[in-house]
């Protein structure tokens, strides 16, 4: 009997449990033995199935020798850290699905594993359900990764869509997305982009093999997107979708940030829809690449968590490739980047024309809407700064 804990039994935690018990036969065939959870730490004691599961007393936890795997479902920075930290240091693997806590402290936690010989997995930090760190680091490991995009937040492409399909206003979805519980009551993470921000990031370590710190990745969200905007790119063969996005550049830099973006609609991450997420790499011997799915959910995300829990059984000796150095230098600006770019402006065709010279107008009214020839985001910034610009959004070629 293969025994392992979970920090934390909300959500991804409770979906651990589900899925260990609901696919023992499975997961029995696979490992040669059965595997369950022995202990779940949970900060206060309350009734329901898991309770002869729970403990509020982390070292029991921490000094169990029959424990080999952790799972920490916490999430944050905090205790979160610590637990983690004292679970690497007691020679157990961690798996996590905590973002946050990858983003900010991968590096530091994955040094940390391999000085005690253990694992830390993070599958189901990026892509709940959708395996992408796996195949990033061993199906694509003879390729250069010179890009990776994706939409990497079902909330946000959950309120988009609706805002496509259905013509109401962003705080109109938002509700809904609520009620659905695909919001949380404070929405502030996925709305503003720090959620696909801090996915970007995790992303971005492992591609490009240097750390990435979040507090330097622009991270813009959907709450300044107007209706108007998304109409008119539909009426022009676009749709808007969040987007994160990392690219190798030029000398060995490097950059990532999160906007919003129209997307021709013959690219296929344009059709992801709802709480869908897609995620498309971009190598120099493959081509793009594209990983579509459930990006969150109970038990998409607790069927990466098992996985991970089920290869640090398996291997039961540190992966390698499964790291980056600490080192920040190379890192650019966003706004070093060239592309085109979507201006709605408040004046007529004949004032923008001047600064616009090899621009396509789009429509032209009391709005002139355009979309430029390839500039840099710094260039955008000057012109944005010189009409009434109403938007101003990027374009993925």
């Amino acid at each position: 009997m293969i025994k392992i804990a979970i920090l934390g039994l909300g959500t991804v935690g409770t979906g651990v449990v589900k899925v260990v018990e609901a696919n023992a036969a499975p997961i029995r065939h696979r490992l040669g033995e059965p595997l369950c959870v022995k202990t779940a730490l949970v900060r206060t004691m309350r009734s329901g199935p898991y309770h002869h599961l729970m403990t509020e007393n982390f070292r029991e936890i921490e000094t169990d020798s029959e424990i080999r795997v952790v799972v920490e479902t916490i999430g944050g920075v905090g205790a979160a850290y610590e637990y983690t930290r004292r679970c690497l240091m007691a020679g157990k693997h961690v798996v996590t699905a905590n973002k946050q806590l990858v983003a900010e402290h991968g590096c530091e936690l994955l040094e940390l594993a391999r000085k005690n010989h253990v694992n830390y997995l993070f599958e189901a930090s990026v892509g709940g359900g959708i395996p992408i760190l796996h195949p990033l680091t061993q199906c694509m490991a003879a390729n250069r990764v010179d890009e990776i995009y994706g939409i990497l937040n079902g909330t946000t492409n959950f309120i988009l869509t609706k805002m496509v399909k259905e013509g109401a206003s962003f705080a109109e979805v938002l509700k809904l997305a609520q009620q659905k519980g695909y919001a949380e009551a404070d929405p502030t993470a996925d709305v503003q982009g720090i959620d696909a921000g801090r996915k970007i990031c995790i992303l971005a370590d492992l591609a490009f093999g240097h750390q990435v710190n979040p507090n330097r990745v622009p991270m813009e969200g959907i709450t300044k997107l107007d209706l108007k905007d998304v109409e008119i790119a539909g009426r022009h063969g676009y749709r808007i979708k969040l987007l994160g996005r990392c690219l190798r550049l030029e000398g060995d830099r490097r950059t990532a940030y999160v906007a919003p973006h129209l997307i021709p609609m013959d690219n296929p991450i344009s059709d992801v829809n709802d709480v869908f997420n897609a995620v498309v790499v971009r190598g120099n011997a493959t081509g793009e690449v594209m990983f579509y799915g459930k990006g969150a959910g109970e038990l998409p995300t607790a069927s990466a968590v098992v996985a991970d829990v089920m290869e640090c059984i398996l291997e039961d000796r540190p992966r390698p490739e499964i790291g980056w150095s600490a080192d920040e230098g190379g890192f650019v600006s966003p706004l070093e980047l060239k592309g085109r770019w979507y201006f709605r402006i408040d004046a007529p065709a004949e004032q923008v024309r001047p600064l616009f010279e090899k621009a396509r107008i789009l429509e032209e009214g009391r709005d002139t809407v355009l979309i430029t020839e390839p500039i840099t985001g710094t260039e955008a910034e000057a012109l944005a700064k010189k009409l009434p610009v109403l938007t101003c959004l990027r374009v993925l070629d």
